[in-house]
């Protein structure tokens, strides 16, 4: 943390410095130091003109957004910095590269003239985590570029080109080369005028824009959109009460539970990326070349994922049509990226050129990584890794991307065991955001995290997980999944079930889901977890459904029918199929609101979650969040499950699942020990995320 103050001239140039990104911190006192040196600056009866710049590799960031946690009020002291940088009688100049994002740009927008590096982007994201721009942005940028483009950047929070703000008037040039050589020479001649954004008129355009965009935005949890146009519709000459709006809309934001659910998923996101126990001079080994055992559809979309991210591939399929038929949807994926314009021909051939097919696993000889994606069978994954143990040089890693299947198990076949680590992508593979790697007792951690820095490389949002059946998703989803049949059977229907869930957040409600994966999936899991664990029944109504074959979409037809192939549609069949298997098993059916639907499948997957979390299966619990936000569907504005069982409280949370075990299938309830401990000690889930 530094500011930097020198002469050039009778300008002074002052370079901030705050971590990697130069956040705009005031829990460290940054702040007030960058505020200190502008206002001594302004003071100099010798300085005619002030830079403001950014060292390192951005202008800024923008603010600390852990500073304001419980405290909204605490951006006072950003408020006060941007006020007393417009009020300024000495021009302040913005020199800006890199990125100016959130209070960054906030702060460039507090300043009188500004100069843009060429590839600088600029940026209002805090629609993303549920908030409004909250430094004076929904005032100042309407009036610099007009009401209708700044709407544009602050509801989609994405950022525009340094060209693009030329353009529109956000900067007054775009230059090459050294950003504060450049502002100087905009001071050379003679200092810029002192052109207060605030004090500009309101453009003419607010009510047509705010009226356009309001018919546009769609009602959700995240009401930052709503209040963005509220701020912006009220505009007016009066500045000082614009600023005072956009303040209380901001403060009641923060304390909303989507912008702390939403918070909470960005911390987290890059919280799980921190690996306990694992010291500093661990470093990840280099990978060139992957190997993918296995064609069909995991493995398929697993080496699109690795081709996009520019590893060459070979894929080994035993089977001759099976390859033909990856490699075609391989070639088309790629082809369809550059027909929707998102890459150039270029970078296809690039990537299609990378990929190489094979019928023999010796091909994988010279490989720095295999991930074996054949089916989900025991036996048939053991031989895999019986072969690869022999074909691959020691120092490869071997992975697997099985999602329930125990990884000791696998382990105990390979001569050095260390080299052994899960990597479980989500379906599909090269879409969805979420990798579970997977460490045994005996990975190694190099290994370990070589597994982390490959997932990033492939654009994935990793999770270390224990070995256990399900590792941290699937397990809890298999709860999630329990419940859903049993009510079921009690006497919901599944268009009730999956409406209430998808209301309350969802993406996706719990029968559609499998439906769209594939209910014999499930069934073949139900299979086994029959033998293993008999004490833990299933309803039996979703069996019958699938002894009748109906898989879901792929068979046109599952609890609902596909009449379109895509489109699901209650089926007075399998409702009739439900209703009458409840009087078979002697059960009175009776109505369930929807209220106890969403607490039911919300208590399941929180009570696993705390169980894994006890287990050591998952590091913390914004591990377990971070899984289910980026797999299953979770609304990012509801957290995750152990971030909602905060909000319920440890101890009400032990009393509801504790009434719910006295009820039919109590066994399915019994509390999770680290959530009678919490309860206990009133401590929180939180708490265990350090």
């Amino acid at each position: 943390m530094s500011v930097e103050v020198s002469r050039s001239g009778a300008t002074t140039v002052i370079r901030f410095a705050n971590g990697a990104v130069n956040a705009l911190s005031i829990g460290n006192g940054f702040v007030g130091l960058l505020d200190a040196a502008i206002r001594d600056a302004a003071a100099d009866p010798a300085c005619t003109a002030i830079i403001v710049a950014g060292a390192g590799r951005m202008f800024c960031g923008g603010a600390d957004i852990t500073d304001f946690d419980g405290d909204p009020e605490r951006v006072d002291a950003l408020r006060d910095l941007m006020n007393m940088v417009e009020a300024c009688d000495t021009p302040v100049i913005m020199a800006i590269h890199g990125m100016a994002l959130g209070g960054g740009l906030e702060l460039a927008l507090a300043g009188h003239y500004r100069v843009a590096q060429g590839g600088t982007r600029f940026g209002l994201p805090e629609v993303t985590l549920g908030l409004l721009p909250g430094g004076g942005g929904t005032q100042r940028l309407p009036r610099l570029i007009g009401a209708g483009p700044a709407l544009d950047m602050m509801l989609s929070g994405k950022p525009i080109t340094a060209e693009r703000a030329k353009a529109l008037g956000l900067v007054d040039a775009v230059v090459d080369g050294d950003i504060v050589e450049a502002a100087l020479a905009v001071t050379a001649a003679a200092p810029p005028a002192l052109r207060r954004t605030g004090s500009l008129a309101v453009p003419g355009d607010v009510a047509d824009a705010v009226s356009l965009h309001r018919v546009g935005q769609r009602t959700g949890l995240n009401a930052a959109p709503a209040r963005i146009l509220d701020c912006v519709s009220s505009l007016s000459d009066d500045l000082e009460t614009g600023l005072a709006g956009e303040a209380s809309a901001f403060g009641a934001l923060m304390r909303s539970e989507a912008s702390r659910g939403l918070r909470h998923a960005f911390i987290g996101e890059r919280a799980v990326a921190r690996i306990p126990g694992l010291t500093p001079d661990v470093r990840a080994r280099a990978i060139g070349k992957v190997g993918v055992v296995g064609g069909g559809l995991m493995g398929t979309g697993i080496t699109i994922a690795l081709l996009n991210a520019g590893f060459p591939v070979t894929m080994v399929e035993r089977g001759n049509d099976a390859l033909a038929r990856a490699e075609t949807t391989i070639r088309k994926t790629i082809t369809r990226d550059v027909e929707k314009g998102r890459i150039e021909q270029s970078v296809a051939d690039a990537r299609i050129g990378a990929f190489t097919a094979a019928t023999a696993l010796e091909a994988l000889a010279e490989a720095d990584l295999v991930i074996e994606a054949v089916f989900e069978d025991m036996a048939v994954k053991q031989q895999v890794f019986s072969a690869l143990d022999a074909i691959t040089r020691p120092d490869a890693i071997l992975a697997s991307n099985t999602s329930t299947l125990n990884l000791d198990a696998m382990a105990n076949l390979i001569a050095d065991p260390s080299r052994l680590v899960g990597l479980h992508f989500f379906s599909p593979a090269n879409i969805m955001r979420l990798l579970e790697v997977v460490r045994t007792d005996r990975t190694a951690p190099d290994v370990l995290a070589t597994a982390m820095a490959f997932g990033k490389r492939v654009g994935k949002i990793s999770v270390v997980s224990g070995v256990c059946d399900g590792f941290i998703g699937n397990r809890m989803f298999e709860e999630y999944l329990r419940q859903t049949w049993l009510l079921l059977e009690e006497g919901a229907l599944p268009e009730q079930i999956d409406g209430a869930l998808e209301r309350w957040g969802m993406a996706m409600g719990p029968c559609r889901t499998m439906d769209l994966v594939g209910q014999d999936i499930g069934w073949s899991i139900r299979k086994r977890r029959g033998v293993e664990q008999p004490d833990r029944p299933y309803s039996g109504v979703i069996d019958r459904i699938c002894a009748l074959g109906r898989f879901g979409q792929k068979t046109g037809k599952g609890i609902y029918a596909y009449p379109d192939g895509r489109t699901a549609t209650p089926d007075p069949h399998v409702a009739a199929l439900i209703v009458e298997y409840s009087r078979e098993i002697g059960l009175e059916r009776r109505a369930i609101a929807d209220e106890e639907i969403v607490d039911r499948c919300l208590l399941a997957l929180i009570n696993e979650g705390a169980r894994i979390v006890g287990e050591g299966i998952a590091y913390r619990p914004v591990d377990v969040d971070v899984v289910y936000l980026n797999g299953y569907g979770f609304a990012r504005e509801r957290g995750g499950p152990l971030f909602q069982a905060d909000l319920i409280g440890a101890s009400p949370l032990l009393a509801r699942l504790r009434d719910y075990a006295t009820r039919r299938n109590g066994w399915a309830w019994a509390p999770a020990p680290l959530i009678e401990r919490l309860a206990a000690d009133g401590g929180r889930f939180a708490d265990l995320n350090a």
